[in-house]
């Protein structure tokens, strides 16, 4: 009983310093105090997206994989994956039930399918690994490599969010894209090929509707979408971290160019605040938000609190069964927290880039983050215990 007391207590510790943070954003974005405002949040939303986020996971990453390492994490991309695919089932389970409005479908599936695997495992795994009386063994190497498998989850999440879910949310949308000018304009492209190509498809061969059509769809694949900064970021570190003699030349206290490592460090750190602060202050205006079903946001926090950690547990724990995992809890810890976040705060942006359900997104986040400070009590307490 007491060590679940304890166990209870490390896991409310993260938590308690994230509603502390995030208060702290929301009181700069009230209108009397105006540090942080809407254009303030854009402007430093930018930075965090083009410098602190991809700062924080080169560096994090690069100082903490090597081969072997790597060779132990193999799992988690797929593990991500599969968070969002039955985070997408779950969603459709949503829409079914509570029958929203269509053009909200695509903000409710991606609120299910997309969890914040970037700031709140940076946050939580440090903060747990702190504890020397905690299941993770020395705080060093906890926090050594539990920051390697929260930056590569911090990595993976950008991934699928821009491939997997902003597409998924722009098919389900049904209002048009419009032009914006913003510095993430160029994430815009067309639905559906237009009524004059698909007149001239129908007056050439099989074969060449095929080229045409994969002509067409290569024109709306935006890179950009894909190799956002923070994955750049991650393809950069795990070069640094397996190539090894680019690994002794920047890593490590004695390397010849450990400077630039120090450097990006520094920067990177600045992140997870950065992040917090906005997400405060982008909860602030879901206070003032409404228009959407308090069914469907009831079916979001369900998905994501209750079924989705229950699906993770039986995952991850059948993983390590099968022997596809190992055996050490830090690693199972955070495969296993990846299920029970809240939802991802780049589905503010994406509905930001689309000019629609921006009021309906930030009430969902203002009610997920709310239930977020017992479901990351609660979950990571459970999953210290089962792991440990």
């Amino acid at each position: 009983m007491m060590n679940l007391v304890h166990l209870f207590i490390t896991s409310a510790k993260p938590v308690v310093e994230i509603l502390l943070i995030t208060i702290v954003g929301s009181y700069m974005a009230l209108d009397g105090v105006n540090l942080l405002g809407e254009d303030a949040r854009k402007f430093l939303n930018n930075i965090v997206f083009y410098v602190f986020s991809p700062s924080l996971i080169g560096s994090r990453l690069a100082n903490s994989v090597t081969y072997e390492s790597l060779m132990q994490m193999w799992f988690m991309p797929l593990n991500v994956m599969l968070t969002f695919i039955i985070g997408s089932i779950l969603g459709w389970i949503v829409i079914f039930i509570t029958k929203p409005p269509s053009h909200l479908r695509g903000l409710i599936v991606g609120c299910c399918a997309a969890g914040n695997l970037g700031n709140m495992p940076l946050i939580i795994v440090p903060a747990v690994c702190k504890d020397k009386g905690g299941p993770f063994g020395d705080p060093e190497n906890c926090q050594k490599y539990g920051m390697g498998y929260a930056a590569l989850s911090m990595a993976m999440g950008s991934v699928y969010i821009w491939t997997y879910v902003y597409n998924l949310m722009r098919v389900l949308s049904n209002s048009p894209i419009e032009t914006k000018p913003s510095i993430e304009s160029s994430y815009k492209v067309p639905l559906i090929s237009s009524k004059e190509e698909e007149d001239n498809n129908q007056k050439v061969g099989r074969w060449d509707k095929v080229k045409l059509r994969m002509i067409s769809l290569s024109r709306k694949v935006n890179l950009r979408t894909i190799f956002a900064p923070s994955t750049i970021a991650a393809m950069i570190a795990l070069v640094v971290g397996l190539v090894t003699p680019i690994r002794k030349l920047i890593i490590g206290n004695g390397a010849p160019l450990g400077v630039l490592q120090d450097s990006v460090t520094l920067v990177g750190d600045a992140a997870l605040s950065a992040m917090t602060l906005i997400t405060g202050g982008n909860l602030l205006k879901g206070m003032r938000s409404s228009g959407i079903k308090k069914s469907s946001i009831i079916g979001v926090l369900v998905a994501r609190y209750i079924f989705l950690p229950i699906s993770g547990v039986l995952i991850v724990r059948g993983a390590y069964k099968f022997d596809l995992i190992t055996s050490e809890p830090l690693y199972q810890f955070v495969l296993l927290l990846q299920y029970a976040v809240p939802p991802g705060m780049n589905l503010s942006t994406i509905t930001q880039l689309f000019g629609s359900g921006e009021g309906e997104c930030s009430v969902i986040l203002l009610w997920a983050y709310a239930f977020a400070t017992v479901s990351l009590t609660v979950w990571p307490t459970f999953f210290m215990w089962l792991v440990a």
